[in-house]
């Protein structure tokens, strides 16, 4: 039987790392067989590609350019770790997936969204995640906590308005496909957004 695939989702600061390793260990208690994984990245050459696309320099990143690396990335991704783990039987976990790359990409760069659609269909063919959980919060909150927590990358420098738009395309394609995602106010406690991650992981074990 085929595993299942989720994927994790949401602008800077909503607690991705702290989350997905509770998921983890709720998924793991339970006796499911998970796979953590990240995007870009999740083989030596993905994250070779991630280190380029997070890579501050001085020279402008084309929005289209960088459309083509993120897919180039997510191509290896899954033919080398995503799709073997399924066929397998084992469940799949990857913080981001190509919501990011409507968010980022489409809502936040302004690309036009059939492209994403194009390059969607011809890496993933019928692959979707079978759910994802989109940790959303206050963009302000979340850049204030991201700005505590470590240096940042090419991407997090951007303006806020860039992440204000990144999280309206969140919402828009969750509000679009309410049965696949579960939306996770970020800005509760730790314990309040776990037990609704509870609540929802208990649901997807016995579905």
């Amino acid at each position: 039987m085929r595993g299942k695939f989720l994927t994790i989702e949401g602008t800077e600061g909503v607690g991705k790392s702290t989350n997905i390793a509770f998921i983890n260990d709720f998924l793991r208690s339970r006796g499911i067989d998970l796979l953590v994984t990240r995007e870009p990245g999740g083989t030596p050459l993905a994250e070779e590609l991630r280190e380029i696309l997070l890579k501050k320099r001085d020279e402008a990143f084309d929005p289209t350019a960088e459309l083509l690396v993120i897919f180039a990335a997510r191509s290896q991704h899954l033919q080398n770790i995503i799709l073997p783990a399924l066929n397998r039987g084992c469940w799949v976990l990857s913080d981001r997936f190509t919501d990011a790359t409507y968010a980022y990409q489409g809502y936040g760069r302004g690309l036009d969204i059939k492209h994403i659609e194009l390059l969607e269909n011809l890496v993933q063919h019928e692959l979707r995640p079978d759910c994802t959980f989109l940790l959303d919060i206050d963009v302000a909150l979340g850049m204030q906590r991201a700005r505590a927590r470590a240096e940042l990358d090419r991407f997090e420098t951007q303006e806020l308005a860039f992440f204000e738009d990144v999280r309206k395309g969140y919402l828009a394609r969750a509000h679009a496909d309410p049965m696949r995602y579960t939306i996770v106010d970020a800005g509760q406690t730790l314990a309040d957004v776990q037990q609704d991650l509870s609540m929802s992981l208990e649901k997807l074990l016995t579905d």
